[in-house]
């Protein structure tokens, strides 16, 4: 969730955002914690919490179009007209989650088959706008659903997430069956029907938006440092509608002013965030972009992002243990990780400077591959404290406050989907391996002058 949108999240959340439950079949079939769950091996752990999580974007899809819905609330509670509304971004990280669990068994290969050719099929029929996918869409209709006045066309920010996901399922797929090839020829028509070039309105910057109604009047340019590198890195690997270097250097980098030399708890925090001056943003910026872009050894002529994702979970780890408002459950062997989520007061972008007593799992879950000690020490410090307080059908619920004896059960696509993706990179690498190969995104981060040990 992009956090200039974080007013308009706010308003929704006032009009119906508290607790909750799903609807769904198997309501009553929550998988409770059982006392060989803290017994576990590490790896054996990541797996429960993989394949319960998985199930957000299996079971818990929206039927019509298979995708992702928003929002999974298990008290049936959502704003109106709120319950079938698909994400474009969450399910691009869902059509990830779904490699994953086809790889590990978690559902067959012809079922993840048939998921995803339904799937490819509906992203094809619904509006595009150069291309581009909304935010959001009626799932059971596939008309848009507009995330603000202006916010009615094109979001090249969930665009990019969902076709980072698109190169993976073809890379994935295109040396198998027919079937398998056919899926995979769809996937890529339609990350290659994507016209970034388009987003830029003839400036060396990527616009995150556009509409036939409003034409660029969001305004909105992307700029580091946030959680919107893969969408340059698309943009520049893209053989349809590349964009120029320029764009990038000027755009994402800002001719080099991305950089920072400022730490903190003397931790080198490496970027400028789009935060105020020495803070740093919600964790899931370290995320999203890296579902598959593979941030170890990453780097472009200004910045190391496998330092910069790492070090933003260590700064988080550090707050923890520090933990200067003294509230209950933090520290690096228990309570840690602030992100975007669900808040008690709606939602918000937590971070260390943002601290509302809340936890998010997803924060400390989805940086396995960058703190495996700490973030298993966090899962293990849930399964062993908590309980089902915070586990439920699909996986551990979106956030809660210890402090504040607050644990709703509610779910968040966007704050689910990269703990099932990042823990199957800390694993197996899988994801990143499949994306990190693409003939196009090797071509596109060189040509951007990224440097990679996954480049050939």
């Amino acid at each position: 969730m992009k956090l200039q949108t974080l007013t308009i999240a706010l308003l929704l959340a006032a009009t119906g955002l508290s607790s909750c439950q799903n609807t769904q079949k198997g309501e009553n079939q929550k998988d409770s914690i059982s006392a060989d769950s803290v017994s576990l091996s590490n790896d054996s752990l990541m797996n429960k919490i993989q394949a319960q999580t998985f199930q957000y974007f299996w079971e818990g899809a929206e039927p019509n179009s298979g995708l992702a819905r928003e929002r999974i609330h298990i008290d049936g509670v959502y704003p109106e007209n709120d319950e079938n509304v698909v994400t474009i971004g969450g399910s691009g990280f869902g059509i990830m989650g779904l490699v994953v669990g086809m790889e590990r068994g978690y559902i067959s290969k012809k079922e993840g088959e048939d998921r995803l050719n339904h799937i490819m099929d509906f992203l094809g029929k619904i509006p595009r706008f150069k291309g581009a996918w909304s935010h959001w869409y009626h799932g059971d209709t596939g008309k848009v659903k507009a995330f603000s006045e202006k916010d009615n066309g094109g979001d090249l920010v969930e665009t990019a997430f969902l076709a980072q996901s698109l190169i993976v399922v073809r890379e994935y797929l295109k040396n198998g069956s027919e079937e398998q090839k056919s899926i995979a020829k769809k996937a890529d028509d339609l990350w290659k029907s994507v016209d970034w070039n388009h987003y830029t309105n003839g400036k060396n910057v990527l616009l995150w938006h556009w509409s036939p109604t409003h034409d660029f009047g969001m305004n909105h340019p992307i700029q580091g440092y946030d959680e919107c590198l893969v969408p340059y890195v698309l943009a520049g690997s893209s053989p349809t509608h590349p964009i120029d270097t320029a764009v990038y250097n000027q755009g994402w980098a800002r001719n080099g002013k991305i950089k920072s030399d400022l730490k903190k708890f003397n931790i080198p925090i490496g970027v400028k965030h789009n935060a105020k001056e020495g803070q740093v943003g919600p964790l899931f910026w370290a995320h999203y972009s890296f579902l598959g872009l593979n941030p170890t050894g990453l780097k472009d002529a200004y910045v190391d992002y496998g330092e910069v994702v790492v070090n933003h979970a260590k700064i988080n780890i550090a707050y923890a243990d520090e933990n200067p408002n003294k509230y209950k459950g933090y520290g690096s062997d228990k309570g840690w990780g602030w992100t975007a989520s669900y808040s008690i007061k709606g939602y918000d972008a937590h971070h260390p400077d943002n601290d509302k007593s809340v936890i998010s799992p997803t924060a400390a879950l989805s940086s396995t591959p960058y703190t495996p000690k700490e973030s298993m020490a966090f899962a293990r410090y849930l399964f062993n404290q908590l309980g089902d307080k915070v586990w439920g059908k699909y996986g551990f619920y979106d956030a809660y406050s210890e402090t504040e004896n607050w644990f709703p059960q509610r779910y968040l696509a966007i704050d689910q989907g990269p703990i099932v993706v990042m823990m199957e990179n800390y694993r197996s690498g899988l994801i990143w391996n499949l994306f990190m190969q693409a003939p196009e995104i090797q071509s596109g981060l060189k040509k951007l002058g990224f440097q990679s040990p996954n480049l050939k």
